[in-house]
């Protein structure tokens, strides 16, 4: 089997270091690259793992562990049903090496390319499978949510512990985030922005838990974005299409790393794809953001383990056990938050525009509350 890349090499050496960006590989490119566009794993042809103790790792981090019975269990399950269902609703040929591999790792490096004897043998349908198990975990974890009687200040929590834990690796003297500060969105302010969306849905609203981080220097947010999908989550749960990415600028980041510049043939996406998005997310970014103002925001499905919570009445090895819950991170540099706070960009003006579109859907042919909370003298005109 392949050994790991150098840059697998390092994070286990030191699991606590932030890697730069010259000693980034493919898998690290290709996560970093996920966050910063929003994009989905449903639409990757292949992984780029490199041996079992990269795999293991990845499993962590969705808290399945390889060693514990059930969990196997559960993967093994998640397997079957995923293979079902190609077989049933496609007439896919499974090889049985894929449908029942020796190892579950294996199936993961199968769809890296890696085969003991014929190099990217089952990579393709190793690819497809793993996609379907990932729609299968997640709507596991979504339906035992939702039939559980676990109250979100008890998930809050169990999220909260976990981010924290990795904020405590991050801000240590010689790292570079110089704040990562956490909150729950008021009641008051989710209303407000259900009230300004058309789409007027409570299960849209995205960021009811979210994180700031500032790092030192912009060069120090992909580093740190890497250090994340290695000791918090996994680069798959990036929620799609949810990213709002005005900070970085992926092309121009590789075309100026040259060992990153060598990894572009490999890569899923052409290179200039960022380019060729950029104007369809521009009109669909955030409508009460300042022109000038610059951010990374991205949404992460954290998984988080209930155990202690679940009752008797399943008593298969392989129930599930994991349930998903929205986190929003926010980053940028010193400079860019700084900057952010000045003029048009600052979040007063931000909730200033925000609070009067819901006024006027509110009050179109109603009646019109009096005062300073109605847009007027914050750079907004009065509603009328």
């Amino acid at each position: 089997m392949a050994a790991e890349s150098t840059s697998a090499r390092a994070a286990v050496a030191d699991p606590g270091r932030l890697l730069a960006l010259e000693e980034m590989g493919l898998k690290e490119l290709e996560a970093v690259r996920l966050i910063l566009r929003g994009g989905s794993v449903v639409d990757w042809r292949r992984l780029a793992f490199g041996s079992r103790i990269e795999v293991d790792r990845f499993l962590k981090l969705h808290l399945f562990d390889t060693n514990d019975p059930s969990d196997r269990a559960c993967l093994h399950r998640i397997l079957k049903e995923a293979v079902d269902y190609l077989r049933s609703q496609f007439h896919y040929r499974v090889a049985d090496a894929v449908a029942e591999p020796y190892e579950l790792q294996d199936l993961f490096l199968y769809a890296s390319g890696h085969h003991p004897k014929y190099p990217k043998r089952f990579q393709k349908i190793a690819c497809l499978v793993l996609k379907v198990m990932h729609v299968i975990h997640h709507l596991e974890g979504r339906e035992l949510f939702f039939r559980t009687p676990i109250a979100s200040s008890v998930v809050h929590r169990l999220v909260d512990e976990r981010v924290m834990a990795c904020a405590a690796q991050l801000t240590r003297p010689d790292s570079p985030v110089v704040e990562f500060s956490g909150s729950v969105k008021t009641q008051h302010s989710v209303i407000t922005k259900l009230l300004a969306k058309r789409e007027t849905v409570a299960a849209q609203v995205f960021d009811k838990v979210r994180y700031r981080i500032i790092t030192r220097e912009k060069k120090d947010v992909l580093p740190v974005l890497e250090f994340m999908t290695r000791s918090l989550f996994p680069f798959n749960l990036v929620v799609p299409s949810q990213t709002e990415n005005t900070l970085i600028d992926f092309q121009e980041m590789v075309e100026h790393a040259p060992a990153l510049h060598r990894l572009v043939p490999e890569l899923h996406l052409p290179l200039p794809h960022e380019a060729l998005e950029r104007g369809r997310k521009r009109r669909t970014a955030n409508p009460f953001s300042g022109d000038t103002y610059k951010v990374l925001n991205f949404v992460v499905d954290l998984p988080n383990r209930i155990d202690s919570y679940l009752g008797q009445e399943d008593p298969r090895p392989g129930r599930p056990r994991i349930v998903f819950s929205w986190v929003e991170f926010q980053v940028m540099d010193m400079v860019t938050a700084a900057e952010n706070e000045r003029g048009d960009s600052s979040h007063e003006r931000y909730k200033a525009r925000q609070k009067a579109k819901v006024l006027r859907r509110l009050s179109r042919g109603l009646v019109v509350p009096k005062g300073p909370g109605n847009g007027a003298g914050n750079g907004e005109p009065p509603i009328g």
